[in-house]
């Protein structure tokens, strides 16, 4: 089972990408995030004509999330992170898709630091943090994927110093994504490359594609259930290389059974 994230940075606008990378990498999941599509605008017609059932929570112009299923139709289970009633911002869906559940995110950015935007960002992982506990109570397996919007450690960056500003590196932020971790969830990427510097997101400022200038910030976190069944794990760069792409590259896992 392959089961993959991405953020697609505008999913009409890059629609013909998306469609593409479904056809050649044929994931039997895929978590999207930063749809900018209000809830009737999302493409679901070219979606399905791709073989993927989908549900999804959608928002003008900012935010969105959707989770796609391969020859299915992911059962939906939440829209939205606890905690919260009153957050109107599309940056969670949940569902089951052939006996897995997937949580699909999009965390807040959180810049400018410190400010309102990075107070949000916080409190938004401590629901996370308190979610993610309940799953795990649930004893199943369980992904959670998405643009996470956190840069782990200094092996996530290409140049840590460069970062050392931004709300995505504070250690507040970081802090907040080992506590997570902590819990008993497997940081897949990190936990079959234990050494290497893997990126998944390229600015498009400064040249940073082709100077292979990147983070990582697109996580799969497994539960124990799931990560049991780990067996491989990787991110689609060539993606983020083509004309009118995205400037996060498709990461993803596969699962036994």
């Amino acid at each position: 089972m392959k089961i993959a994230t991405f953020n697609v940075n505008g999913v009409n606008g890059r629609l013909a990408r998306l469609i593409e990378w479904l056809e050649e990498s044929r994931p039997d999941v895929a978590c999207l995030q930063e749809l900018k599509a209000p809830q009737d605008k999302f493409p679901l017609k070219a979606i399905e004509q791709a073989g993927y059932g989908a549900a999804w929570q959608g928002q003008s112009r900012w935010n969105g999330v959707a989770i796609l299923a391969r020859g299915a139709e992911p059962v939906e289970t939440r829209r939205s992170l606890p905690g919260a009633p009153d957050d109107a911002q599309a940056r969670y869906i949940e569902a089951a898709v052939n006996g897995v559940l997937i949580g699909c995110l999009y965390a807040p950015n959180g810049n400018p630091v410190p400010g309102p935007k990075f107070d949000y960002k916080m409190r938004w992982l401590e629901r996370l943090h308190a979610h993610a506990a309940d799953l795990l109570a649930a004893d199943c397996p369980v992904v959670l994927a998405g643009d996470y919007n956190v840069i782990p450690t200094d092996r996530d960056v290409y140049k840590p110093e460069r970062w050392a500003d931004d709300a995505l590196f504070q250690p507040e932020a970081r802090e907040a994504y080992a506590r997570l971790v902590a819990q008993g969830w497997t940081d897949a990427l990190r936990h079959l490359f234990p050494d290497e510097r893997v990126y998944t997101f390229w600015d498009y400022w400064r040249n940073a594609w082709a100077r292979d200038a990147g983070i990582r910030i697109d996580h799969l976190l497994l539960s124990p259930r799931a990560a049991r069944r780990l067996k491989t794990a990787g991110v689609d760069r060539e993606t983020r290389g083509r004309e009118g792409a995205s400037d996060h590259a498709p990461t993803w896992v596969t699962l036994e059974g």
